[in-house]
């Protein structure tokens, strides 16, 4: 059984607060399908905007890498996603270590 978007949210908002990561929902997408973005923000100017995707040789989920560099081209590259998909979620994390805990068992 699938995690609903807001449940997942939830939850990765949850462990992102036991390790004293500050993070906030920038934009609600739809609760039941919506896809969820992950933008990091190391707080020097320079961002990552991860997305899930499918790996394609082994079929499994996994986070990759939509944008990546000065913050004002990786806010423009979520702009353009919201644009296409306003059912998306925009989670925004901010942490100077770059910590964003999607590799741990559960968010992968």
């Amino acid at each position: 059984m699938r995690l609903t978007a807001d449940i997942w949210v939830s939850a990765y908002l949850a462990r992102l607060r036991a390790f004293e990561i500050p993070a906030f929902v920038v934009a609600r997408g739809d609760a039941t399908a919506g896809a969820v973005l992950i933008k990091l923000n190391t707080l020097d100017g320079a961002a990552t905007c991860f997305q899930r995707s499918f790996d394609l040789m082994s079929g499994e989920r996994a986070w990759v890498v939509l944008s990546e560099g000065v913050e004002a081209y990786v806010d423009t590259s979520v702009q353009k996603q919201r644009r296409f998909d306003p059912d998306l979620w925009v989670i925004e994390v901010e942490d100077k270590q770059g910590r964003h805990l999607l590799d741990q068992p559960g968010l992968q």
